[in-house]
């Protein structure tokens, strides 16, 4: 078992799953908001098609959540 964190919570995640697959494993299924209308979004596809699972990781913004391996120590947020 590894960890990172989201949002500043630690997170305990199984080396070589995705950070959608841990969050949701956690029971943190929100990973962003819409700019619009502020509405939740989560994975939803899980294969990088619709990018509702969209995070910022380690600063680099817009990562697609369903396609990234978590990284022990990796700092994950909610999308801006």
């Amino acid at each position: 078992m590894i960890a990172f964190t989201f949002n500043g919570e630690e997170v305990p995640a199984k080396e070589g799953q995705s950070v959608s697959a841990a969050l949701i494993a956690h029971e943190l299924r929100i990973n962003r908001h819409t700019r619009i209308n502020n509405e939740p979004r989560g994975i939803y596809c899980g294969i990088g098609i619709c990018f509702d699972c969209l995070v910022t990781i380690d600063g680099v913004v817009n990562q697609r959540g369903c396609l990234t391996v978590v990284r022990s120590g990796m700092i994950v947020e909610s999308a801006k």
